[in-house]
This record gives C-alpha cells, structure tokens and sequence, in this order.
C-alpha cells in the first residue's frame, strides 16, 4: 500500500513479507497470460484492425487526447468544487494532478478503488481539510459519479429500447438506478445514519486502532462536522455538471477515436455501450477493466451494426487515450506531488517568528 507523501517521513519503512511480492508476480504474470490467450484468439480481427490503425487521421487523434484531459480537469473540478463546499481551497491544477495520480493507483494496483480513495483522502488532508470532510468529499464525489453514469445509462438504454435492441442489460441498469435512488435517501439521512455507527467505530478501532477517543464521543464530533457541511444547491450543479462532463468528454473520445480511424460512429448504441463498458470497469477482475472493457465494448458497439475490424481498432485507440497514456501521466503527477510534499515538508521554519534566525558571521 502506498505511503502518501506527508505521512512518509514519519512512518516507519514496512517491509511486506516474500510471499506478499511472490503472490504479486504470480498475479502480474497470469493477468499478461490471460491477455495474450486473448488476443491469440482474436488474430482475425487484430489482423483487420492493422490495416485502420495504418493510416490514422492525427488530427483527431490530438482531438481525442484533449478530450480524454479535459474529462480529468472536470472531474477535478468536481472534487475542487465539493471541497469548498466544506471551506477549504485547492487549485484546479495540482486537483487535476491528485485525479491523475488516483486514476493510475487505481488502474495499475490490486484493491485499487480502496487505495485511490485512500490516497485522495490524504491529499484532501495536505490542503487543509480535516478528517470528516475529507471522507465526506470521497463519498460524495463516488455518489455523483454513479448518479451521473446511471443517467446516461438510462438515455442510452431508452435510446437503444427504440431500436429494439437493448444487450439485455434493462435489468441491470434499472437496478443501478435504483441502487442510486437508495444513496440519495441514505445521503439525506446520513446523520441519521452516522449517528448509529458506535459499533462501526469500535470495530475500526479494534482492527486498526483509529480513530482515538471514546467511540460516542467521535461519532458525536463527527455529526457536528457533517451538519456543518452544508453545500448549496448551486455547490451540487456545478459539482453535478462537473461528473457528467468527465464521462461525457470521455465519450467524445470514443467518438474521436472512430473518426481517428476512419470509422463511422455506430449512433445507435453508442452511449449504452459506452455505459455497459464503464460499469464492467468496476469489476474486480483486473485493475482498470484491463481487457474487461476491450471485450465489452467492442462486443456490444459491434452488436449495433459497428464494423468488427474498425470498432477493434476505435477501442484500441480510445483505450491508448483513456488506460495506457494515462498511467505515466499519473504516476508522474504522483511524483511530483510527492516531491513537493516533502519538500514543504522539509524546508525550515525560519520564517516563523517564533524562531530565532542564528546571525552569520561578518567576513
């Protein structure tokens, strides 16, 4: 598990055990296995892909790399806008580099959702929120990104329905949407909710020895902390606005990606393959839907009248934009933020004025 830079200084190095590193090989090398048994068995529509991927169009290319970033900036911006809610101010820019860094935690690493959320939490701590709101930011920004996707689940599966072909998944997205309906209620009665979680607490101390305190007495604090965050209705539709464009600007690199290759764009099915797509992402096969999301997406764009070898070839390309160029990009953001971290972290206090700055020597 990744030590977050402002607590690395002071935690102890943990040495994971060889049958930890062991066991992570073994996984990396099955999931590269799998990979390579399925694309063995696809070397039909790969061979007919080449010739697309020949000759791409750069100019959309670029189009479909911008649109890929500016779904990261909204998606930041989601984040900035619901930490403000709480009081506390963080720029667009280093936001836009927490995002990336998460996104690759989550895409690159085993039990990545935990440890991305994990790691947004301690970020949120770095600029200034205290513990409360920094776990009411990962919940709420969770929640209206699936609101989000569910809505254009929704359009899409009723725009599908009118063609009289819906992948079968009218059960499942009507279920999802449900599901949202119930974390509404939950988060309108979440004090309600949080004032029942004693033995949560207690159970979170025994195992991890956290939070400190009388477990009445922290969720007695902790429901004075969320009655204080009070966003507005306009703190909710920006922050609302901001889910759907990161989905929305992701899509449009679908699209850019189907004209990158000189394919034309199956319209029909579009945005509930696209959905379909994101929702197996969350599955806990391989980290980011690794090969999950190639299959499923090509699967149901081809089910819609795409062409076999030109959807292969969009989904190759749109995956280039939306998984592979993002990890360096992330991983590089995540260096950056941990090199500045501890350098604040490092840097003397001698601008303080309660410490005495010594007088150098007269030469």
């Amino acid at each position: 598990m990744p030590v977050s830079p402002a607590s690395a200084a002071s935690a102890p190095a943990v040495r994971r055990p060889a049958w930890w590193r062991a066991t992570k090989v073994v996984l990396v090398l099955g999931v590269a296995a799998l990979a390579g048994w399925a694309i063995s068995g696809k070397t039909d529509e790969l061979s007919g892909a080449g010739s697309y991927l020949a000759h791409l169009h750069w100019g959309w290319m670029v189009f479909a790399a911008g649109a890929e970033l500016i779904s990261y900036v909204a998606f930041a911006g989601m984040q900035r806008r619901l930490l403000q809610a709480g009081e506390v101010g963080a720029g667009l820019a280093p936001m836009t580099g927490v995002t990336l860094a998460g996104n690759a935690i989550q895409n690159s690493l085993p039990a990545g959702v935990v440890l991305a959320a994990a790691y947004a939490f301690r970020q949120y701590r770095r600029f200034g929120a205290d513990d409360v709101l920094s776990g009411w930011v990962v919940v709420a920004m969770t929640i209206l990104s699936l609101m989000s996707l569910s809505a254009l689940a929704a359009v899409g599966l009723a725009m599908a329905a009118s063609t009289g072909s819906a992948l079968d998944l009218v059960s499942v997205i009507v279920g999802l949407v449900c599901a949202m309906g119930l974390l509404v209620i939950f988060w309108s009665r979440r004090e309600w909710f949080l004032g029942h979680t004693v033995k949560a607490v207690r159970l979170s101390q025994w195992v991890t020895r956290r939070p400190a305190g009388d477990p009445h007495e922290v969720v007695r604090v902790a429901r004075g902390r969320v009655s204080a965050i009070s966003p507005s209705r306009r703190d909710w539709a920006v922050a609302g606005i901001m889910a759907a464009f990161n989905w929305i600007f992701d899509l449009g690199c679908l699209m850019m990606a189907f004209l990158a290759v000189n394919a034309s764009i199956p319209w029909r099915g579009l945005l509930l393959a696209y959905t379909a797509a994101q929702l197996a992402t969350n599955l806990p096969i391989t980290p980011g839907g690794l090969g999950v999301v190639e299959g499923s997406l090509t699967i149901a764009l081809v089910a819609f009248g795409g062409s076999e070898a030109s959807t292969v070839a969009a989904v190759l390309v749109y995956r280039l934009f939306n998984f592979w160029a993002m990890l360096p990009l992330g991983w590089g953001a995540w260096g950056l933020l941990a090199y500045q971290t501890r350098r604040t972290h490092s840097t003397p206090a001698a601008s303080d004025p309660g410490v005495p700055i010594p007088e150098l020597p007269s030469t």
